[in-house]
C-alpha cells in the first residue's frame, strides 16, 4: 500500500528494474536508482488485479481507464496531510466556577442563578 498516494489505483511497473511500485516516490525510497522514464509503461490495476501496457506516446483520455475492468485510474491525488491538533479547555469543566462538573464544587464557589 502507498503511504504517498492514498487513493492510488494502479501499480506502475519501473522501466529500469522491472519491479512493481504504487508511485514514484515509492520507488525512489526502495531503489538507490533514479526513476528510468519509458515511451511504454506497464500498469496492474489494484481493481481487477490485471496487468496492461500504455504507449505514453499516444496517451489519450480513454486511455485513463483499465481496459479489462474500466476502473477510472487517473484521479486527483489523495496525499496524507498532517493533523494539528489544538489543545484546549476540557468541556467537562465549568465554565463559571472552573470545577469539573462530575464532582462537587469547592466549599469556597458561589453558585450564580
Amino acid at each position: 500500500m502507498c503511504k504517498h498516494i492514498l487513493n492510488a489505483q494502479v501499480a506502475i511497473r519501473a522501466p529500469c528494474c522491472k519491479l512493481w511500485y504504487d508511485c514514484a516516490e515509492c520507488h525512489a525510497a526502495a531503489q538507490t536508482h533514479p526513476l528510468a522514464k519509458a515511451a511504454e509503461m506497464a500498469f496492474l490495476c489494484k481493481k481487477c488485479k490485471k496487468a496492461f501496457r500504455k504507449d505514453m506516446a499516444v496517451y489519450e483520455e480513454s486511455d485513463e481507464y483499465c481496459p479489462h475492468c474500466d476502473n477510472h485510474y487517473v484521479l486527483d491525488a489523495k496525499t496524507p496531510q498532517a493533523v494539528v491538533k489544538l489543545e484546549g479547555e476540557d468541556i467537562r469543566v465549568d465554565a463559571r466556577c472552573g470545577f469539573p462538573v462530575l464532582s462537587r464544587p469547592p466549599a469556597d464557589c458561589v453558585r450564580l442563578g
